[in-house]
C-alpha cells in the first residue's frame, strides 16, 4: 500500500511536489482556490524560472513554459548608466503564476491527483496529520501553519528591507537582447524589468524594490488599477529614463485589472520540520524559506527544495517517516539555503566594496559580466563572490 501524502498549498513547491511524488505515493493536494479562482484573481508575485528550475519542471513532466519569451541575459544599470549585459548559461522564462498554477492544478486533476478545496486552519492539523503518513506545509507566504523553528543566524531582519511594487504592463518595449533588466538607484532601491507571458499575451513586468520611506516608496494609498498605472508612469518618467524611452504612451497600461501588487516581505528562514503529536510534518517553499525577492530566487529555491524533499522521501520510502527523515531533508537543503539567504540579505544593503569592483569590472569584460549573470542561476557562486569564498 502506498504511503499517503497531504500537500497543503498549490504554488511552486506544492505543484512540483505533487507532480514528482504522485507516481510513488498516494498524493492529495489541499488548497483554498480552484483553477478558475486563480485565473480570475490578482497576480501572485514576480517569477523568473532559471534553467535549473525549468529542467526540473521538464523532468517531472509539468506544463511547459516554451511559449514565454526566452530570457537570455541579465542587464545591469546604475541609475541612467548601463553597466553591462551578461549572458545566462541557459534560457530562463517567466509566466504569470495565475496561468501556471491553474494549468498545473487542472492537469494534475486530469491525471487523477485529488484536490480538496479547503482553507486549512491550524486547528485542523491534528486530524490531517492522522489522515496522512506525511503532511507537507507548502502554504507559501501565507504560512506556515505550524511553529517551525526560526533559524536565527539566517534571519537577521525583523522588518521588511524593501517595499515590493509589481505591475504587469503592456506598451513597454523589452530590452534587447531579451533579458531581465536591473536598474539600481543607491539608497532608493531597484527596478526590475521582466519579459513575461500572461493569459492575455506578452507583458513587461515592472517591479520596484523600494527602500521603505525612500523616493521609490511612492505607492502608499494606491487602491485602483488606474491609479497604479498613473503612479508607475510618473515614477518611470522621473527616475528611470531608459525605461521611459521604451514606453509606447497609447499602449501603456496594466494587462488586466488584477495585474498589480504591493507587498513587503520580512525574510525568515525556518527549520523545515516539526514533530507534532508524534507525527513528522515538513515545510517547503516560502512557508519556511522566505527571502526578499531582490535576487529573484523565490520560485527557484522552492523548486530546488521540493526536489530535495522528493529525494529524501524516496530514500526513506520503506522506513518510518520520523524526525530522522526531517533532519535528513534539512541537511540536504541547508547549504544551498544558506548561500541564497546570505547573498539575498547582502543585496538589500550597501554592496561590499569588492562586489562594486566586480560590477565595474563587468562593464569592460564580457567574461566578468557573464559571471555576474550566472549568479542568478547558481546562488552558491554569488555567495562565494560576495563573501570571498571559493565556490564548492
Amino acid at each position: 500500500m502506498k504511503k499517503r501524502i497531504g500537500i497543503i498549498g498549490s504554488g511552486v513547491a506544492g505543484l512540483q511536489l505533487a507532480y514528482s511524488l504522485k507516481n510513488e505515493f498516494d498524493v492529495t493536494v489541499l488548497h483554498h482556490e480552484d483553477p478558475e479562482d486563480i485565473r480570475q484573481g490578482r497576480v501572485r508575485s514576480t517569477q523568473v524560472h532559471f534553467h535549473p528550475a525549468l529542467d526540473r519542471a521538464q523532468r517531472f513532466q509539468m506544463p511547459d513554459m516554451d511559449a514565454a519569451p526566452s530570457i537570455q541575459t541579465i542587464h545591469v544599470s546604475l541609475g541612467p548608466q548601463k553597466l553591462f549585459v551578461g549572458q545566462l548559461t541557459g534560457p530562463a522564462r517567466s509566466v504569470d503564476q495565475r496561468l501556471t498554477f491553474s494549468a498545473g492544478m487542472a492537469d494534475l486533476s486530469q491525471q487523477g491527483v485529488p484536490f480538496r478545496k479547503a482553507r486549512v486552519q491550524a486547528h485542523e492539523i491534528d486530524a490531517l496529520a492522522e489522515a496522512f503518513d506525511l503532511l507537507i506545509d507548502a502554504t507559501g507566504k501565507a504560512g506556515p501553519l505550524l511553529p517551525f523553528p526560526v533559524e536565527k543566524e539566517l534571519t537577521p531582519f525583523q522588518t521588511p528591507q524593501r517595499k515590493c511594487i509589481v505591475g504587469y504592463f503592456t506598451g513597454v518595449s523589452p530590452v534587447e537582447p531579451t533579458g531581465v533588466s536591473i536598474t539600481i538607484i543607491p539608497g532608493a532601491g531597484e527596478m526590475f524589468e521582466i519579459p513575461a507571458l500572461t493569459e492575455n499575451g506578452p507583458v513587461t513586468i515592472l517591479f520596484i524594490e523600494a527602500v521603505p520611506d525612500g523616493p521609490l516608496d511612492a505607492f502608499k494609498g494606491i487602491k485602483t488599477a488606474e491609479a497604479f498605472e498613473e503612479r508607475m508612469r510618473t515614477i518611470v518618467e522621473d527616475s528611470f529614463p531608459g525605461i521611459a524611452g521604451r514606453i509606447q504612451p497609447d499602449a501603456f497600461g496594466l494587462v488586466d485589472e488584477g495585474a498589480y501588487l504591493q507587498t513587503a516581505v520580512t525574510p525568515v528562514i525556518r527549520k523545515p520540520y516539526v514533530i507534532h503529536n508524534s507525527k513528522l510534518i515538513v515545510g517547503c517553499g516560502d512557508s519556511v524559506f522566505l527571502a526578499d525577492p531582490i535576487t529573484g530566487q523565490g520560485c527557484n529555491t522552492a523548486s530546488y527544495c521540493a526536489e530535495q524533499l522528493l529525494e529524501t522521501l524516496l530514500a526513506s520510502k520503506e522506513s518510518p517517516w520520523d524526525e530522522q527523515v526531517g533532519m535528513a531533508y534539512w541537511s540536504r537543503v541547508r547549504p544551498y539555503l544558506t548561500a541564497v539567504t546570505e547573498w539575498t540579505n547582502a543585496m538589500t544593503g550597501p554592496l561590499p566594496e569588492h562586489v562594486v569592483h566586480i560590477l565595474m569590472q563587468a562593464a569592460s569584460s564580457q567574461e566578468a559580466a557573464n559571471q555576474v549573470a550566472h549568479w542568478f542561476e547558481n546562488p552558491p557562486a554569488a555567495h562565494a563572490a560576495f563573501f570571498n569564498k571559493q565556490p564548492s
